[in-house]
């Protein structure tokens, strides 16, 4: 015997899965006009700004994977791995970044980016570095992954195959982007544009393109406590401002970081009542860390919040012979 309720609440749960696929492709043309995002801003650094690139001197590995809105069936997942390292006899730093953003299993955008940074120093207290980033980027769309109404039967569920006409496409094209970065022993500050070309990568219509996003980050470290022969460095607080603009959406992050010995500590808030923590660790030469957004809105609802992950190894190098400031930007 078939039992009606359980039947019920199954095609009521697909449907509301078509509805979502739907909303999903067609917005599309909209979900390619902005850039991933991460919350763990410095533990990526090349991403926020091509200028850090080589601002730690020795060579450095990182690699993030962000899961955003767990609560939704499949949604954004993103990873990036990046390389960056100065160079002395080139008067700067470069680096390389592959990142993935997969937007449920229907669209995917890569990206390939190589950085160079070039050091100006201005006094033995403050140095200026430009940056310069060329990207090759791929988007692809796989209509296989969705699905839709003629594909479910009343009682069965979705055992039909869909009559729409199967779209897999992709596109790709170069992408270029500058910043611009001043710190000094305490403070910094950064500037950067990236999609300097505003590409055109929508699949669906060739009007829709990639608009330029600017970037503006700015932080302060302040030691608390003394220092002596057992601990030098008691307590580190670092305020920090991002502020991003692309197209007609703009973001204004507020956050402080906490550091003590091996430990880092801090809180982020984002515009629309979001939040973010994070907790983070260095073993020797690696830094470990995570972070939980939270949005405090009726999204919460659905969305339940997003978790992002980061692991960083900081090589040692022989940079005695080296004149390059040494960058107390923060690890996350």
């Amino acid at each position: 015997m078939i039992n009606f309720n359980n039947t019920y609440y199954y095609i009521t749960q697909n449907y509301l899965k078509i509805i979502f696929s739907f909303c999903l492709a067609f917005s599309f043309k909209i979900a390619v006009s902005q850039d991933a995002e991460f919350t763990q801003f410095y533990s990526n650094p090349i991403y926020l700004n091509p200028a850090f690139a080589g601002t730690n001197n020795c060579p450095r590995l990182s690699t993030n994977h962000r899961s955003q809105w767990t609560g939704l069936p499949q949604i954004f997942n993103t990873t990036s791995f990046s390389y960056d390292q100065n160079i002395s006899k080139i008067h700067g730093g470069f680096g390389f970044m592959v990142l993935s953003d997969r937007l449920n299993n229907a669209i995917q955008n890569n990206r390939i980016s190589g950085m160079y940074s070039y050091e100006i120093k201005i006094s033995k207290k403050f140095t200026l570095r430009t940056g310069i980033e060329a990207s090759f980027w791929q988007n692809k769309f796989n209509q296989n992954e969705l699905t839709f109404v003629d594909m479910i039967d009343p009682i069965r569920g979705f055992v039909y195959s869909t009559a729409n006409n199967t779209l897999n496409s992709s596109k790709n094209g170069l992408d270029f982007s500058s910043g611009i970065l001043a710190y000094g022993e305490k403070f910094f500050l950064g500037f950067s544009t990236h999609h300097l070309t505003e590409p055109k990568q929508s699949i669906f219509s060739e009007e829709n393109k990639l608009e330029r996003k600017y970037s503006i980050n700015i932080g302060y470290h302040i030691p608390i406590g003394y220092e002596n022969s057992i601990d030098k460095k008691n307590w580190i607080v670092s305020p920090n401002i991002i502020f991003k603009k692309q197209g007609l959406n703009e973001q204004l992050n507020i956050g402080v970081y906490g550091e003590k010995g091996s430990y880092v500590m801090g809180i982020w808030y984002r515009d629309n009542q979001n939040y973010a923590v994070l907790v983070g660790a260095k073993m020797g030469l690696i830094k470990i860390g995570y972070s939980y957004d939270l949005n405090l809105s009726r999204l919460y609802l659905a969305s339940s919040g997003s978790h992002e992950v980061s692991i960083q190894i900081n090589f040692q190098c022989d940079n005695k012979k080296s004149t390059i400031q040494s960058f107390s930007c923060p690890s996350f």
